[in-house]
């Protein structure tokens, strides 16, 4: 039997859609017996809902790629400076 606090740690996967049919169905079950859980669940997905009503802005890819050239320039620097060769 699924736990509230099973259920709590893996409520984003359940609404995001990505639990297997063996794992829905259990979450399903629990909030059909557990009302804090069905409010814990509708209180998520108004959360991100209310997130994705309002992140409509395009990523700068270029920005992003820059970002990826710093760390990695970084992560290089720090390791050949300790003999490290990961």
């Amino acid at each position: 039997m699924l736990m509230c606090r099973d259920l709590a740690r893996i409520a984003s996967d359940y609404i995001d859609g990505e639990l297997g049919p063996m794992d829905t169905v259990s979450v399903k079950m629990h909030l059909m017996m557990c009302g804090h859980c069905r409010t814990f669940i509708g209180n998520l997905r108004a959360s991100v809902d209310l997130i994705n009503a309002h992140s409509s802005q395009q990523l700068d890819e270029e920005l992003v790629r820059r970002i990826d050239e710093r760390v990695t320039e970084s992560l290089n620097a720090r390791n050949s400076g300790n003999g490290n060769s990961d």
